[in-house]
C-alpha cells in the first residue's frame, strides 16, 4: 500500500472531524463559558453600585482575604513537600516506596467532608488532643489554623503529582554528573535540578492554588461558619445564597471566576512554555541528515 494510502485509511472522514469539533465547542460553551457568563450577568443584573456595595460589604472583603491568605500559608508546604516528594521517588529505591506513592494519592479518594470530620474527631472539643489543647488554651478547631490544615491536606498531591514523572523521565544523570564535578548538594538542586523542573513545579503550584482557593467541603466542616472570621469565599457565596441575597452571592462568586480565569490563563502559559522547551529540546537531540 502506498503512503497515500495508509494516509487516507487512517484519516476519519471530514464530516466525523467537524461533528467532534462541534460536539466539544458545544459542551464547552454550555458547561463552561454558559455558566461563567451567567455568573456575571446575574452579579450585575442590580446594576454596578450593587456590585461593588457587596464587594465592599466587612464580610465580603474579609472572606476575599481569608481565601487569598489560606492560599499563600499551603503553598510553601506544597511546594516543599512536592520537591522532597518527588525526588525521593524519582531518584531512590527504598522500602515503602509504593506506599508513600498511594499516600500521595490518597486525597483524591476521599471525599473532603470527610477529611473534615476526621481532623475535627482530632482537634475538636470532643477529640483526641481536643482536652489538651482546651486546656492550653490553644485553637485549632473554628479558627484559621483548622483551615489551613485540611486545605493543606487537600492540595498537597498536586505539586507532587506533576513533579514526579517529569523527574523520573529527566533521570539522575546530570545529578550525579555535577555531584562528579565536586557540586554541593545546594548547588546540584539549585542550578541543575531547580532549572529542569521549573515549569513541572509551576504548573504543580497553579493546580494546588487553584483547588486551595475554591475548595470548600473539608473548610466547612472545620470553619464554624464565623462571619468575619472563619468565612472562606466559597462559604461566603454559600451563606448569602442561603439568605436569597442573589446579587451578594453571585458577586462573591464572580470574584472566585475571575481567580479560576487567571488561574486557566496562567495554566495554558505555562503549558505553552513547557511544550515550546520540548519541541526545542526535541529538534537539538534530533541529528542533522547529510
Amino acid at each position: 500500500m502506498t503512503t497515500t494510502g495508509i494516509r487516507r485509511a487512517n484519516s476519519e472522514p471530514g464530516w466525523l472531524r467537524y461533528l467532534l469539533l462541534t460536539l466539544a465547542l458545544g459542551f464547552l460553551f454550555f458547561f463552561l463559558a454558559l455558566p461563567l457568563l451567567a455568573v456575571f450577568v446575574e452579579a450585575l443584573a442590580a446594576g454596578w453600585p450593587a456590585y461593588r456595595d457587596a464587594l465592599s460589604d466587612p464580610e465580603a472583603r474579609s472572606a476575599i482575604g481569608l481565601t487569598l491568605l489560606v492560599a499563600l500559608c499551603v503553598l510553601p508546604g506544597n511546594i516543599l513537600f512536592g520537591i522532597a516528594a518527588a525526588w525521593a521517588i524519582a531518584k531512590f529505591d527504598f522500602r515503602g516506596k509504593s506506599l508513600l506513592i498511594t499516600l500521595i494519592d490518597l486525597p483524591f479518594a476521599v471525599s473532603p467532608v470527610v477529611v473534615g470530620l476526621v481532623f475535627l474527631l482530632i482537634f475538636g472539643a470532643q477529640g483526641i488532643f481536643g482536652p489538651w489543647l482546651a486546656a492550653h488554651e490553644i485553637k485549632i478547631v473554628f479558627a484559621l489554623p483548622a483551615i489551613i490544615i485540611v486545605t493543606m491536606f487537600i492540595t498537597f498531591p498536586f505539586v507532587a503529582r506533576e513533579l514526579i514523572p517529569l523527574m523520573q523521565a529527566q533521570g539522575k544523570d546530570e545529578e550525579e554528573a555535577a555531584i562528579s564535578l565536586g557540586a554541593s548538594g545546594w548547588q546540584m538542586f539549585r542550578r541543575v535540578t531547580l532549572p529542569n523542573i521549573k515549569w513541572g513545579l509551576l504548573y504543580g503550584v497553579i493546580l494546588a492554588n487553584a483547588r486551595a482557593m475554591g475548595e470548600f467541603g473539608a473548610v466547612s466542616v472545620v470553619s464554624g461558619h464565623i462571619r468575619g472570621e472563619t468565612n472562606t469565599l466559597p462559604l461566603h457565596v454559600e451563606i448569602l445564597y442561603n439568605e436569597y441575597n442573589a446579587v451578594g452571592a453571585f458577586a462573591a462568586a464572580s470574584v472566585l471566576a475571575l481567580l479560576a480565569l487567571v488561574t486557566l490563563a496562567a495554566k495554558s502559559i505555562v503549558e505553552w512554555r513547557i511544550r515550546r522547551e520540548t519541541q526545542m529540546l526535541a529538534t537539538s537531540l534530533t541529528p542533522e541528515r547529510p
